[in-house]
């Protein structure tokens, strides 16, 4: 078994009930991102579909979207190639995204009712409750149930499409800080503030939160990134 097929095989469960174009796609998609397959390496799909015993229709699917995304590029005379994620691109992604959530926040401030913003309360408090018992996994549910509502507040829907998109390809990674109890409990206390800014009114302390809450996560995810070995 190669490099590849014994890679993306630890994230492809078969069990789950998805298509299972869907799960070689995200099975490849999170081994590549991860830096499991590392940039370079060459995608022999008739070797995986033998390996792996699956027909290469959902393979070619899993691809193209790959090739779509720029994960990986297909080279005339060469086949399918791993392009990967680097912290070059991670540093672009979160650029973008400061400046896209700090205007969503600033948006949806405006917009919120006091019924929304009793409602954001109370995801921070059960938020608080949950991080005290650890449950990391449901924290994580929190902090994304968090944006989204931002996002949803804002009514700039093509602001959220681009957020979401951009959140994909780093989404492991936070996954992995998020464990992190230290991070955590920064990620909930700027949450707070967030909160605080909106409820004030006060843009300077949104955009100053809203920067600095996701270059901390910057931090945790670059660093994650180069125990990873992707530069």
């Amino acid at each position: 078994m190669n490099l590849v097929v014994s890679a993306v095989a630890k994230n492809l469960d078969l069990s789950q009930n998805q298509p299972i174009k869907e799960l070689v796609y995200e099975a490849f998609r999170k081994t590549i991102i991860l830096g499991d397959i590392p940039a370079g390496e060459r995608i022999n799909e008739k070797n995986f579909s033998e390996s792996m015993n699956i027909s290469r229709t959902p393979i070619r699917y899993a691809l193209r979207r790959l090739a779509d995304e720029e994960l990986v590029i297909r080279k005339p005379g060469v086949g399918v190639i791993v392009k990967g994620i680097s912290i070059k691109d991670a540093y672009e992604i979160y650029a973008i995204r400061k400046e896209l959530d700090a205007l969503a926040t600033r948006q949806a401030m405006l917009i919120m009712t006091d019924a929304d913003f009793k409602a954001l309360h109370q995801l921070l408090l059960t938020t608080n409750q949950l991080n005290e018992v650890n449950d990391v996994d449901a924290v994580l549910r929190k902090f994304s149930e968090f944006n989204q509502m931002i996002y949803d507040k804002s009514q700039m829907y093509r602001l959220k499409s681009i957020v979401t998109k951009l959140q994909e390809y780093l989404i492991y990674f936070r996954d992995i800080c998020i464990k992190d109890k230290s991070r955590r409990d920064s990620a909930l206390q700027e949450h707070w503030l967030l909160y605080r800014g909106m409820v004030n009114q006060d843009i300077d302390q949104i955009n100053l939160i809203t920067h600095e809450h996701l270059d901390h996560s910057l931090e945790f995810i670059v660093k994650e990134m180069r125990e990873h070995h992707l530069e």
